[in-house]
């Protein structure tokens, strides 16, 4: 195994704070032996994968595959949230958290057969920045500001900001900054999304068809895993086929009936079938922007800052826990779940309270009609919500939701589109409210998607406090003070009705009673490295 040297001060970028721990159930069953190499794992996603690229992977069912085919400089432990070394064996950070340098293992291939360098690293880096914003939102946030990446050496790449950005050392462990060959670096965006992407991961691509499907298959002599994997050496899996499966039923029917060895969101109507055949469902809770609505606050009624105050009494969000979902889920008591670093308990701002959500409309002025909506100046208090499936459970919640602001005068439109679709909704600002989460082990997610320099999802113009806390948490080499800033801009999107809570994600994973040591990385996205296949071969 890998081992890192680090330097005095690279321990204090390592996390913001220790993450909860998760309830991670890895599926192994008791007297199942030894792990055995071999056979091909069958999984179920939900919704297609958006795009082979690591890069430009945004939605957990693409991450679940991309994530595979490629290494990052550095993994976060999900039990305790410390960096950890994969691609770097180590790694030195300056004060002013500007500079970063990058010591990478020797002896690492991509599987072209060229080798990692520090060229990897800055090509790596620069063709996120090519790819902008559109196209690799989450990367290009992740390198805020970045200068470019020298070359010291073969094996040393300094990566250099105009700005602090202490964010970035828990960035380098994402799947959007894994380190990609040149071959796949030199393609455009659109090139990149075609299956043939080449990393230096324990798996590579066999075939992939849009919205269909993709198999991967085991990298030979594969030996530079990160330090939080569970053994060294190549994968045990030989195969896995993703296919989509889009209705649940399906996905569960197909599971049970030794289709599929695992499926994405398993509902809570699932489980019963799942177990009656000995199978398990996984769970963990998503780090990062719970979900929840950004209301464009441009357009329509919520332009009013007391329509959106209201609207977070007017939610029963326990309801949508106990009615859509089953007990491995949490209501929103934030707007980073609790398993985030920096996540602050805000739920009493957050209580269902239809009466108050009452008040606060008619003292803004928006007053019953005929119909029961709201009425202000001839403008019904009516909205639209932008929503993909990339939770099976959103339109269920949804729905609910819908009936929850019916009870307080308030007509909510469901606008279900594709990922694609939705993406493009929000890069042009194209709707009244986008409903959706984020999911990070950092608290900078929340620069990612509210700050004017980032995704600005809620289309606002400057908040001081929020901006001010936004920025200066990327400066600061303090954990605590980092800490104290992320808590800050919670309430400052709060206090401003940026952000509408309802729910956290949590991942819900069925998985056969063959299926073992099915893992989730610090993100809670699937890491199939140490799974393997019981009953297979001569068993």
């Amino acid at each position: 195994m890998i081992r890192h040297r680090l330097a005095a001060f690279a321990g204090v970028l390592a996390a913001t704070a220790t993450l909860v721990a998760c309830g991670t159930d890895t599926g192994t069953g008791e007297h199942a032996g030894p792990p055995r190499p071999g056979g091909t794992l069958r999984y179920g996603l939900s919704q297609a994968p958006s795009c082979s690229d690591p890069a430009q992977a945004g939605s957990n069912q693409t991450i679940y595959v991309t994530r595979q085919i490629v290494d990052s400089l550095t993994d976060q432990d999900p039990a305790t949230g410390r960096i950890t070394p994969w691609l770097a064996r180590g790694w030195e950070v300056s004060p002013d958290a500007k500079v970063f340098t990058f010591f990478l293992t020797d002896g690492v291939t991509f599987s072209d057969g060229t080798p990692l360098t520090a060229e990897s690293v800055r090509d790596t880096f620069d063709a996120v920045i090519r790819l902008g914003g559109a196209k690799a939102p989450l990367g290009v946030s992740y390198l805020a500001n970045y200068v470019g990446t020298t070359v010291v050496d073969k094996l040393t790449a300094r990566v250099e900001f105009s700005a602090p950005n202490a964010q970035f050392l828990q960035a380098s462990s994402t799947s959007q900054l894994g380190i990609l060959a040149p071959a796949t670096n030199a393609k455009p965006a659109e090139a990149r999304c075609a299956g043939d992407n080449i990393g230096s991961g324990p798996f590579t691509y066999a075939a992939y068809k849009q919205d269909v499907s993709a198999t991967l298959t085991k990298r030979a002599g594969y030996h530079w895993g990160s330090a939080v994997f569970g053994h060294e050496g190549e994968a045990y899996l030989d195969r896995i086929e993703f296919t989509v499966v889009p209705e649940s039923g399906v996905r569960t029917g197909s599971l049970a009936s030794g289709q599929l060895d695992a499926i994405s969101d398993a509902l809570p109507q699932d489980a019963p079938q799942i177990e009656a055949v000995g199978g398990r469902v996984l769970s963990t809770s998503n780090p990062g922007v719970v979900f929840g609505f950004h209301p464009n606050v441009t357009r329509g009624p919520l332009r009013d800052p007391a329509v959106r105050q209201a609207l977070l009494p007017a939610l029963d969000r326990r309801q949508l826990i106990d009615t859509v979902l089953s007990p491995q889920f949490r209501p929103a008591t934030s707007v980073l779940a609790a398993s985030t670093p920096a996540y602050t308990d805000l739920s009493a701002r957050l209580g269902h309270d239809p009466a108050k959500a009452k008040t606060i409309l008619d003292q803004a002025g928006w007053l019953p009609g005929a119909d029961g909506i709201r009425v202000k100046g001839g403008e019904r208090l009516s909205f639209g919500v932008t929503f993909s499936q990339v939770f099976a459970g959103n339109q269920a919640i949804l729905e609910l939701v819908q009936q929850q602001l019916r009870q307080v005068g308030v007509d909510l439109r469901l606008d279900l589109v594709s990922f694609s679709e939705q993406t493009a909704r929000q890069n042009s600002k194209d709707y009244d409210a986008v409903y959706g989460n984020s999911t990070r082990a950092d608290g900078d997610i929340l620069r990612t998607s509210f700050a004017l320099t980032g995704r600005n999802l809620s289309v606002r113009g400057p908040v001081p406090a929020l901006d001010t806390a936004l920025d200066q948490q990327l400066a600061t080499n303090d954990p605590a003070a980092r800490a104290a800033l992320i808590v800050t801009a919670q309430r400052e999107i709060l206090d401003n009705g940026l952000y509408v809570p309802t729910i956290e994600l949590s991942q819900a994973i069925g998985a056969a009673a063959n299926t073992k040591d099915l893992k989730f990385e610090a993100s809670a996205r699937l890491q199939f490295f140490d799974t393997w296949l019981s009953g297979h071969g001569d068993d």
